[in-house]
């Protein structure tokens, strides 16, 4: 199972960032998609792709809105050919890059069209102008220009030329409910569930992704899985907790976005729950001390997350890979930097439970 790392998109210390994770023997390094809190991802991961060699490079987790999926495509090419192949595309309905132009996640059709055009492009395969959703407000259709010749579909086909042509872009799905799971079994390379840590969750998880492409007519053994997981490795698992509690509220968050908990969950989960999604405040997204982080029980941080020393946290992570996972990102670890007890817990993490997973 790989583990991947977490980042903010900080243009000008990445490339410090990305060299130190690949040294630690991380298999890849993300960085949010957050545009007026953060510089923007793609930029940053092209500057990490010139200090790293190896390291897997991807973005955790861009959207569907603030980018036509053209734009996010041959982002993530562009990326993807600096990198010598590295790229992965991590995207999802948004969450704080749209709460900053007032806007809620992406409606599902939106969501879904999206992804069926970032495959397609990536691909190299057309996409129909009808199918793209530009308002004549903004743009009217090129034809008002009476050219002698023009388009007649859009494609991206320059990552197609040349000696070399590298494998495709793999396009991970964020996914929570299971409308969004059903989505991405359909059209995903690999299904990234935020359900946090509880085994009962990430089962669900799968077999709602199985039976999705069962009934589509596709094998369900083609398509991969992965989580988010919220992780802190310290000797006082009190200690654990408290650098945990804002990264879980976070993902904790995605289970109950519209009110009402996802999942299987207990009756003291779904509490947990509904009182994190009352306090939610995004001025304190991340934020250890924030409102919602406070609402979080000890209880529900142990189950939701992977909190305390070293040997709990590897047998938490192994029960997810025996579950069928391949990918475990460790969520907003970036968080730990902030602070000298972080720092401690993720150079524990790194020593001692990181090459159980990576060799």
């Amino acid at each position: 199972m790989q583990l991947w790392t977490h980042s903010v998109a900080a243009p000008r210390s990445i490339g410090r960032t990305a060299a130190a994770a690949e040294t630690a023997g991380w298999d890849g390094l993300c960085v949010v998609d957050s545009q007026n809190v953060s510089g923007d991802c793609f930029v940053t991961l092209a500057v990490a792709a010139q200090t790293t060699q190896s390291l897997g490079l991807g973005t955790a987790v861009g959207n569907s809105v603030t980018r036509t999926a053209a734009v996010n495509a041959t982002a993530a090419l562009s990326v993807h050919a600096v990198s010598n192949g590295r790229m992965v595309l991590g995207i999802g309905r948004g969450d704080s890059a749209l709460a900053h132009l007032g806007r809620a996640p992406a409606r599902l059709k939106q969501f879904e069209t999206h992804l069926q055009h970032i495959q397609r492009y990536l691909r190299g395969e057309d996409v129909p102008f009808d199918e793209i959703t530009i308002s004549d407000d903004a743009a009217p259709a090129v034809a008002e220009l009476e050219l002698a010749s023009a388009p007649d579909a859009s494609r991206i086909a320059w990552h197609l030329r040349g000696p070399s042509v590298l494998p495709k872009v793999l396009v991970e799905v964020a996914a929570t409910g299971p409308r969004v799971i059903q989505i991405a079994a359909l059209h995903a390379d690999r299904i990234m569930f935020a359900l946090g840590a509880e085994p009962e969750r990430i089962a669900w998880g799968i077999e709602t992704a199985r039976t999705a492409r069962k009934a589509a007519g596709l094998d369900p053994d083609t398509l991969s899985y992965g989580a988010y997981v919220n992780c802190v490795c310290h000797p006082d698992i009190g200690q654990a907790r408290m650098l945990i509690r804002g990264a879980v509220s976070i993902f904790a968050r995605f289970s109950v976005l519209h009110g009402q908990p996802i999942g299987p969950a207990s009756e003291q989960t779904k509490q947990s729950l509904n009182a994190l999604h009352d306090a939610y405040d995004m001025r304190t997204h991340t934020r250890n001390e924030s409102p919602q982080a406070a609402t979080l029980t000890n209880e529900f941080i142990d189950q939701f997350g992977v909190v305390g020393p070293p040997d709990r946290c590897i047998e938490r992570l192994k029960h997810l890979e025996i579950l069928g996972l391949d990918k475990v990102l460790v969520a907003a670890s970036f968080q730990l930097a902030e602070s000298e007890q972080g720092r401690q817990s993720s150079a524990l993490f790194e020593r001692e439970v990181l090459s159980e997973f990576t060799g």
